[in-house]
């Protein structure tokens, strides 16, 4: 996993509720075995039209609208427990994603997967959307070691796991935070277990 502490960036608007995860990565794309090539197919429903053709109105493809950031309604990430989703927002180059409630599967998925997912106060929500949809290049600053969300004077904490907080400020998936345990694991059978 990528190393993550503090993170810069403009956001992107979806404004919406109850995104299930069929929505964010359609079934019929669940073939690949790897985690790469789903960003492509990210949103595929609302990004195409039926022909084929790029849809002008959905926020993807509204070129005044870019970053790492994505901000989304309440309830993100509901519906079947397919790990894809979040490949498919990380594969498109999100790092982010902010809402007011997640799933918990969805969650679980996206922090073990390396996508930092926030949960702030409704109120700050609204804020943060109302000044986006204001200014598209409004920066945030995102900081997981003091775990909060800044945009101009504005800053709201939000709470993370303490183990994987310590898995995205080293860049440690599952394993690896294992493996950066050896040593201390090894004394430990040393000292308890050869006695």
């Amino acid at each position: 996993m990528e190393k993550f502490i503090t993170l810069f960036s403009t956001a992107v608007p979806l404004d919406i509720e109850n995104i299930d995860t069929d929505q964010i990565i359609p079934a019929r794309f669940l073939k690949l075995t790897t985690k790469s090539d789903f960003g492509k197919n990210l949103f595929r429903d609302w990004r195409y039209n039926s022909n084929g053709k790029i849809n002008k109105n959905f926020i993807l493809n509204n070129k005044n609208y870019s970053g790492k950031i994505l901000i989304t309604g309440k309830n993100f990430g509901c519906g079947s427990s397919r790990e894809h989703a979040a490949w498919a927002i990380k594969d498109y180059g999100f790092k982010v994603v902010i809402s007011n409630f997640f799933a918990d599967i969805f969650k679980q998925n996206a922090l073990n997967n390396g996508l930092l997912t926030i949960e702030l106060k409704k109120t700050f929500l609204n804020l943060i959307l109302k000044k986006l949809y204001l200014n598209n290049n409004l920066i945030f600053s995102i900081n997981i070691e003091n775990q909060y969300v800044k945009i101009e004077n504005n800053k709201e904490y939000f709470q993370i796991d303490d183990y994987k907080k310590k898995c995205f400020i080293n860049g440690y998936d599952d394993i690896e935070f294992l493996l950066s345990l050896k040593k201390k694991i090894k004394d430990f059978e040393k000292k308890n277990l050869y006695n």
